[in-house]
């Protein structure tokens, strides 16, 4: 403030020069008596200038204090928030280049073991019979619940209730998904057919609730969605198959280790706007970090639908379900 106050008065004296801190008061006191008692009055305001030199000195030798990397992690930052978006791009670029490689490799046999779609050859009947069963309600969840979303954006009501964000609405969207998928995990398929599939029916329709907000975003970012989401699905399917069939079930550790990381995450990112560095990094590892994880459940649970089809006996106590599946 002194400086820039001097300066101003020099520019309207018509001289330009360099003035520094300690001169600034003599200035000042000489131009005017009125800012000479102003500043009398409020000196003790001003810290002195060597004060800024001592901390500046602690700074450097002492390193930043926890005060300046929070200011550093909240503080708003395009070319930061650019650079680490582009991380998680480079990322996601990465795995899938792993992911085609994976498929070359195992999909042209280079591999000593053999795959999934080398054994399903020598498969008994009642095994493929399962795992065809198994991926016909997956499409037929996947409908239900796109039905259930389309039916939940118009009705107004549903729709602002999930739309609200609020903390009754989280925790009745969790709540309703856990305990849908439990009910419908505890019924027996072959005891209680009938309440197993309203089970499984109330099941989707609560995933359809959940994501029925994102029918805002437009028709044809959705339909683009659908189709990498179709990509990744059958990519990944395919990398499932053609690898060993036990290849990628000992990623359970690690992926609920990811999947924890993840989870805070995504909870760190509500609270922190992701306009800041430390909230656009959660954002980030939510989002592309969560992508690559999920990839890697959907490889890890397609080598264990085809294990428990191969493995649960056929008049064994314990009936394979293809809903649970």
């Amino acid at each position: 403030f002194q400086i820039c106050l001097v300066n101003l008065v020099h520019h309207h004296a018509g001289r330009k020069t360099c003035v520094s801190p300690d001169t600034t008061f003599q200035a000042l006191t000489k131009a005017s008596p009125v800012v000479k008692n102003s500043i009398t009055k409020n000196q003790w305001l001003l810290p002195p200038s060597r004060e800024y030199a001592t901390k500046t000195r602690i700074g450097i030798r002492r390193g930043k204090t926890s005060q300046e990397l929070k200011e550093a992690a909240l503080e708003p930052s395009l070319e930061k928030i650019f650079k680490i978006d582009q991380m998680g791009r480079w990322f996601i670029a990465g795995g899938a280049a792993v992911g085609l490689g994976a498929l070359c490799y195992y999909g042209l046999g280079m591999s000593n073991e053999i795959g999934a779609i080398e054994k399903a050859i020598i498969w008994p009947q009642y095994v493929k019979d399962r795992i065809h069963t198994t991926y016909m309600y997956l499409a037929g969840s996947i409908g239900i619940t796109a039905l259930s979303a389309l039916a939940v954006s118009r009705t107004p009501a549903l729709m602002n209730f999930m739309m609200r964000g609020s903390w009754v609405t989280i925790g009745a969207t969790f709540a309703a998904m856990i305990g849908a998928g439990m009910l419908v995990q505890s019924i027996s398929y072959d005891q209680s057919p009938g309440r197993k599939h309203l089970a499984w029916l109330l099941h989707s329709g609560v995933m359809g609730a959940v994501v029925a907000p994102l029918t805002i975003l437009g028709g044809p970012l959705l339909i683009r969605a659908a189709w990498y989401t179709a990509g990744v699905v059958g990519g990944l399917s395919t990398v499932a198959m053609c690898a060993p069939s036990e290849k990628f079930l000992n990623m359970g550790a690690p992926l609920g280790v990811g999947l924890g990381v993840v989870f805070v995450s995504s909870l760190g990112s509500m609270f922190l706007p992701p306009t800041t560095v430390a909230g656009a990094t959660l954002y980030s590892v939510a989002i592309y970090g969560g992508l690559v994880l999920f990839s890697m459940f959907l490889l890890y649970d397609t080598q264990k639908v085809i294990k428990r089809a191969e493995v649960v006996p056929v008049y064994g106590v314990q009936k394979y379900d293809p809903i649970n599946s």
